[in-house]
């Protein structure tokens, strides 16, 4: 019997372990072509397609993108600030929501519990928040409008209230005051280092919005020095796709002065590759911040 079960036991690994193998395969596949076509002549890209190997080596696509250097870093500089503040500040405030929130000596958790979650369901619309940010808090061209209006998610803050109820016992919380120490102290020393899973996810998904932000430039910043990487390369390929327009229009092909293919690729390389490197660092703690906080709520 035992054998049986150690051969069962054995089996079931192999098979675990071809199709986490074949599933890993096939998400990394994507990333593969766009790697290769960034790394692909544009004309081999429109005549042959894509391919996990380039069938002609080109760096064209980067060199447009790269044509003026200092614009790309300045962009680069904006995304990397508001990723990193709009991180930090996003944290901060959604930490000490989600702690309020799980404490049932607060009076009113549940009110505020509904309106955050209402919020979810229904929202005023784009005009409403435009005018809010515009003709209200007067952040238009400033960081500001790049950096508040995504501190406060109403699902990460719920995330985090029901990751916090289960990771920190409502034991610890009472010791703790009767030992002297206030709520400041409680969620200095206690929660922040209990709840390191939840604030490794939760930053993730931040950090995520942040980097991948672009409408928010479209919509509130018109200095192009206040760009984000996202939106000024956006900008690259809609200015590129005209110019072939144009030139499709005329009777002459532009294609090979503007790689638009080549380019967009490029493009995906240069938004996604910094952030890709942020995963690795956090990845033992985001499984298990998703999976505590969603036991209890």
């Amino acid at each position: 019997m035992k054998i049986r079960e150690d051969n069962t036991a054995r089996w079931f690994r192999l098979i675990a372990y071809i199709v986490v193998i074949t599933g890993s395969i096939l998400c990394l596949l994507p990333f593969l072509l766009i790697l290769s076509a960034s790394l692909s002549s544009n004309e081999s890209i429109l005549t042959q397609g894509y391919s996990l190997i380039p069938k002609e080596f080109s760096l064209e696509g980067y060199k447009v993108i790269f044509q003026m250097p200092d614009e790309v870093l300045r962009a680069y500089g904006v995304t990397i600030f508001v990723t990193v503040a709009g991180t930090a500040l996003g944290l901060l405030l959604i930490t000490m929501a989600g702690y309020v929130l799980q404490r049932k000596d607060f009076k009113y958790r549940n009110y505020f519990s509904f309106f955050i979650y209402f919020t979810t369901l229904f929202g005023g619309g784009l005009v409403p928040y435009y005018m809010l940010i515009t003709n209200y808090l007067k952040f238009t061209n400033t960081m500001s409008a790049l950096i508040w209006p995504s501190l406060m998610t109403p699902f990460l803050i719920i995330l985090m209230r029901s990751f916090i109820s289960s990771a920190v016992p409502d034991e610890v919380i009472e010791s703790s005051k009767i030992d002297g120490a206030n709520d400041f102290v409680i969620y200095y020393r206690i929660v922040l280092p209990l709840a390191v899973p939840g604030l490794a996810t939760i930053g993730l998904f931040l950090a995520l919005h942040y980097w991948n932000d672009w409408f928010s430039s479209a919509l509130f910043i018109s200095d192009p020095t206040k760009y984000q990487l996202q939106f000024y390369l956006y900008n690259i390929i809609n200015t590129s796709a005209f110019l072939t327009n144009i030139g499709a229009g005329a009777g002459v092909t532009l294609s090979e002065g503007v790689p638009t293919e080549a380019m967009k690729m490029s493009m995906a390389i240069v938004v996604t590759g910094p952030i890709l490197l942020l995963y690795p660092f956090i990845q033992r703690y985001f499984v298990k911040g998703l999976t505590v906080g969603a036991v209890k709520g």
